[in-house]
């Protein structure tokens, strides 16, 4: 009879932990890299007709993207109207995005904007009104404008990108902030580039980046804007 190799009983031997690669190859999970998650813009031209946004909103819910701001409003088409998602995703959560949302009947076409677009946002911030004449030169400072002001509060408008609004959001802190209300990001593709086609199908081209999130084809006119 012929005696087996010493060692621990099957049982007690370790199990191989990790999916296998295409080549066979056994992967470790704690050096396996996760997808890098990145800030985009998805634009979506749409049929100007109730009920567009609770099926768009309806669906990032039900599919969980991870959404930083969604506004939608008119366009120079009293048909359409343009609906504009900041999501954060990895790169196959952003793809996916894109492909459901070209499924929905009323949207009419569907791109990610390159990370030069023009991107802005409206903010409303009502502070204390103790030190008014401080609050007017940091309203200033931001290209701001006094909306409203009382004995007890001051409001202040402010423009521009994700990165100023959140610049003067902290710098407004000093004075106690009462209220705030902003619009989120509304976005368009620069010089004569399409932000979403008018016609064709939903379908549309999307810009190549690098790994970093740089876009192949760069325009010349940079933007703080992303």
């Amino acid at each position: 009879m012929t005696q087996g190799l010493e060692g621990p009983a099957p049982e007690d031997r370790p199990k191989p932990q990790g999916r296998r690669n295409a080549q066979g190859i056994r992967i470790d999970p704690e050096v396996e890299a996760e997808p890098a998650v990145r800030r985009t813009v998805i634009s979506a031209l749409v049929k100007h007709e109730p009920g567009v946004l609770s099926d768009v909103s309806g669906l990032f819910s039900r599919r969980q993207f991870n959404i930083e701001s969604l506004t939608v409003g008119p366009t120079e088409d009293d048909d359409r109207a343009r609906i504009t998602l900041v999501i954060e995703e990895h790169e196959p959560g952003i793809e996916q995005a894109k492909k459901q949302l070209r499924k929905l009947v009323p949207v009419i076409s569907v791109r990610e904007l390159a990370p030069d677009a023009m991107r802005r946002e409206l903010m409303l911030i009502k502070v204390n009104a103790t030190r008014p004449d401080q609050v007017a030169a940091v309203a200033e400072m931001y290209d701001g404008q006094t909306v409203d002001a009382s004995p007890e509060t001051v409001t202040v408008q402010v423009t521009g990108s994700r990165q100023k609004i959140e610049a003067a959001v902290e710098t407004f802190e000093q004075f106690g902030i009462r209220e705030i209300s902003r619009t989120g990001t509304t976005a368009l593709a620069r010089g004569n580039e399409e932000t979403a086609a008018t016609n064709g199908p939903a379908s549309e081209s999307t810009p190549e980046y690098t790994e970093d999130g740089t876009p192949t084809h760069p325009q010349t006119t940079p933007s703080d804007d992303d």
